[in-house]
């Protein structure tokens, strides 16, 4: 390594120096999300588009890009001005482009182990480059592709470096390099408005072989716009909220479900949990009751750091400590509020969140018996898309072998409940989704394809209730998912279980598990919601009139699947009386004065849908 990097303020002279100083042959690492140094990977990605003696390898994981608007009403509501106040002017990444659009030069490979999920269902190139590995193990499918080239994002303060978000693999690269296991040239692009995070987190200067610090003032980090918390969600999370023990172990991931959890859990620390778990009138398992506020607190490991689990932070309920630090993350991806909190705590607090790679995070393996002296009453939450009546979990992919997302992490945190002696791993799911074919149960009798098998059934949560599987007979797996299922499906899935004999033919539902609604849903949770469990429980970007719009949005999303729902919303929207903020959502759509007959069809379809969303309200 050199004493000091070579310093350069723009990206094509780095490229420049990277073709004398590696070569042509290049096999480059990027770091998963937010550590990608976009426009140092975009000149070098253009250079190798116009040099074709360039051969270019990226090994990588989840591309990040700001949304397409693919409908009508999208681009209508993610104007311009929404998309820069949202995400800012991060870069499109060029491969990305190029995958998408089928022009990637033949001297050009992209390899991803977890994609932005939906991005890239029915992109050929991206689906045929996909390589399936847990989180644990893509170190080791790095390694196998000797990589020559390591380019990341890096926060500065003057003196030092950081890895910040990205210590997941990037720190074992770095420690199997010391060691004399691994050869690459490291390239840092600093970027002023990233997040230090000290030690372990800090690398030596002289680790980089070159360094780019440009003069001018960076793009924005990539921001995940927030999308609002909903009943089902805050009914997922207030079932997880009695599986969690005062002094244990914590892990949740981004999203609504992890919002959701994180409120919840600030609501029991605050005693206001109790009136709506009283109120609860879905089947909940009798031994799961943990109550009562974090009196020694929680300890976060995680291999993503969160906006929930910082929230937890910030209101003292994660604060037991394991060798100095009550936060042990891998990396970190959230929105712009979320990296300015982390630059704003005391050094002293941001020295409590210690960044790791996942080789800590994710597995016991190294130091166990520590490990495991750590991670007591571990509860490892994670979602899920379905789950089978026999335990098998469907997160990442498709049964026609379409990839949604990937295994990343989950795998890891499943198989460590299951190795530690008093945790648990819990997946969340709600227990309906509405397609292209119309309603179904996230709950199936099968499915053509499983992202974690049977025999590691744990406990699953919908709105309705908690499944506690461990250890329990195919019968009695399928008969509490049944009772955690949607009512309008319960019938159905208990004629495919005893048609395969896994039911028994004397099987009779219970009457605790027989009103899974909706109606009964929104009945237990309205009361609450406007003080205790409120759309975004840690803020948005998204403005007052928009939050409005979106529940009214995703009903015409779902309902354009299916023409005589479309109809009739259009058909609500021309009688009856019109919703409170009826007329400015319909201005800030830009369809207060529609130009045709798709205009003004767009413009009673969505006052039908703000109309029949305020009647819900309502009831």
């Amino acid at each position: 390594m050199p004493d000091s990097p070579a310093q350069f303020t723009s990206e094509e002279p780095v490229i420049d120096w990277i073709l004398q100083t590696v070569g042509h042959d290049l096999r480059v690492a990027l770091p998963l999300g937010l550590g990608k140094p976009v426009t140092l990977v975009n000149a070098l990605v253009r250079r190798a588009c116009a040099d074709p003696s360039i051969r270019l390898r990226i090994f990588t994981a989840l591309t990040l890009e700001r949304p397409t608007p693919d409908t009508d009403m999208a681009r209508r509501f993610l104007t311009p001005d929404a998309m820069d106040r949202l995400f800012g002017d991060y870069p499109q990444i060029e491969y990305a482009r190029l995958l998408r659009d089928g022009t990637l030069p033949e001297n050009i490979e992209i390899t991803e182990f977890f994609l932005q999920a939906p991005n890239w269902v029915n992109v050929p190139a991206a689906q045929q480059r996909y390589v399936s590995a847990n989180y644990t193990h893509a170190l080791d499918v790095l390694l196998d592709q000797r990589p020559n080239l390591v380019l990341q994002l890096l926060a500065g303060n003057g003196t030092h470096l950081s890895l910040s978000c990205n210590t997941d693999i990037t720190s074992d690269l770095l420690r199997l390099r010391r060691q004399g296991k691994a050869e690459f040239t490291f390239v840092g692009q600093v970027h002023s408005d990233l997040p230090f995070m000290p030690d372990p987190a800090e690398i030596a200067p002289a680790e980089c072989a070159a360094l780019l610090a440009q003069d001018a003032p960076p793009h924005a980090l990539f921001s995940v716009a927030k999308q609002p918390v909903s009943q089902h969600d805050h009914a997922i999370a207030l079932h997880v909220s009695r599986l969690v023990c005062d002094g244990g172990t914590l892990q949740i991931g981004i999203g609504q479900i992890g919002d959701a959890i994180a409120n919840a859990l600030i609501l029991r620390q605050d005693g206001r949990i109790t009136p709506i778990w009283q109120d609860c009138p879905f089947l909940r398992a009798d031994r799961f009751s943990e109550h009562g506020a974090f009196d020694i607190g929680l300890y976060g490991l995680t291999e993503m750091l969160v906006d929930g689990l910082l929230a937890l932070f910030e209101k003292g309920i994660i604060r037991r400590e394991v060798d100095g630090a009550a936060i042990h993350a891998g990396f970190f991806l959230d929105s712009h509020d979320f990296y300015e909190r982390l630059r704003a705590l005391p050094p002293r607090e941001r020295a409590r969140i210690a960044m790791m790679p996942v080789s800590y995070t994710n597995t016991l393996l190294g130091d166990e018996d520590r490990k495991r002296a750590a991670r007591k009453q571990a509860r490892f939450i994670n979602s899920a898309m379905m789950v089978t009546l026999l335990g098998a979990v469907v997160s990442d992919g498709t049964q026609d072998g379409q990839v949604v997302s990937g295994v990343g992490g989950q795998f890891n945190f499943v198989d460590q409940a299951f190795a530690l002696h008093d945790a648990r791993a819990i997946i969340t799911l709600p227990a309906t989704r509405t397609g292209k074919s119309g309603l179904s149960s996230n709950i199936r009798f099968s499915y053509g394809h499983i992202t974690i098998p049977r025999h590691l059934r744990d406990i699953v949560v919908t709105e309705y209730g908690i499944a506690d599987l461990r250890g329990k007979s195919d019968a009695d797996t399928a008969a509490a998912l049944i009772e955690i299922a949607d009512s309008r499906f319960q019938n159905t899935l208990i004629k495919q279980a005893k048609a395969a004999g896994k039911l028994p033919e004397t099987y009779q539902l219970p009457e605790t598990a027989r009103n899974n609604t909706p109606e009964a849903l929104h009945r237990w949770l309205a009361p609450h919601s406007a003080d205790a469990l409120p759309d975004f429980p840690f803020g948005t970007a998204f403005t007052r009139i928009e939050r409005y719009l979106m529940p009214a949005l995703a009903d015409l999303k779902t309902a354009s699947a299916h023409m005589p729902t479309l109809l009739w919303r259009i058909l609500q929207g021309m009688r009856g009386h019109p919703a409170r903020m009826e007329e400015d959502a319909v201005k800030r759509m830009a369809l207060d004065r529609p130009d045709g007959m798709k205009a003004r069809a767009a413009q009673l379809a969505l006052r039908g849908a703000l109309r029949r969303q305020e009647k819900q309200a309502i009831a």
